[in-house]
């Protein structure tokens, strides 16, 4: 026997009625945070976040990548 119930709630709903904490004021205010930090930033030290090594690493993948392509292409794979 199966059984199947269709309840029809916002999530907020959801959350009160299963008991679950109500982060709604915590959401809002991490996301202030992370706004504030990000209006703060330079694209430069965003870019140095993202890429700690720098340039040096993305030619380093991009090299990588290269070797496999070229493998295939000549026909030798491993």
């Amino acid at each position: 026997m199966k059984i199947t119930f269709d309840i029809d709630c916002t999530p907020a709903e959801a959350r009160a009625f299963l008991g679950l904490p109500d982060t709604e004021a915590l959401h809002k205010e991490m996301l202030d945070e992370m706004r504030k930090r990000l209006e703060d930033m330079k694209p430069e030290d965003m870019l140095k976040l993202w890429y700690p090594a720098g340039n040096d690493a993305m030619q380093q993948m991009q090299k990588a990548f290269m070797d496999q392509m070229s493998q295939f292409a000549g026909g030798k794979k491993d």
